[in-house]
């Protein structure tokens, strides 16, 4: 059974930093595009970040871009998500994504949220002015 466990969330002030990361009981965990999505109450899940399987990629949406660091680590099976210079718009449940990706598409990154297959639960970051 595949589990994705997110961790690394709380409560900070606006321009403060926090390390998300998310445990993938994955067996191949290094064939597998990772993502981070939010959602902020009363609103539609968006993506935030995502990473190829060799992690060679990366992609981010337009409002984390310069902020924000998607990062992997194929041996720990984990990705990591870092959050800097944070506002109180990034308030959300932050959630994991993964999805098998072919071998020779090493440099694969998915945006689309029906484009994943398995996602954690969610961890909470809530950022105060």
């Amino acid at each position: 059974q595949v589990q994705l466990v997110e961790s690394g969330g709380g409560s900070v002030q606006a321009g403060g930093s926090l390390r998300l990361s998310c445990a993938a009981s994955l067996r191949t965990f290094g064939s597998y595009a990772m993502g981070w999505f939010r959602q902020a109450a009363g609103n539609e899940r968006e993506f935030v970040a995502g990473i190829s399987w060799s992690g060679g990629s990366t992609n981010y949406a337009d409002s984390v871009k310069g902020r924000f660091t998607i990062s992997r680590n194929n041996a720990k099976n984990t990705v990591y998500l870092q959050l800097n210079s944070l506002k109180p718009e990034d308030t959300a449940v932050y959630y994991c994504a993964a999805d098998w990706i072919k071998y020779s598409d090493a440099c694969t990154v998915l945006i689309r949220e029906r484009l994943y297959e398995y996602w954690g639960q969610g961890t909470q970051v809530t950022v105060s002015s």
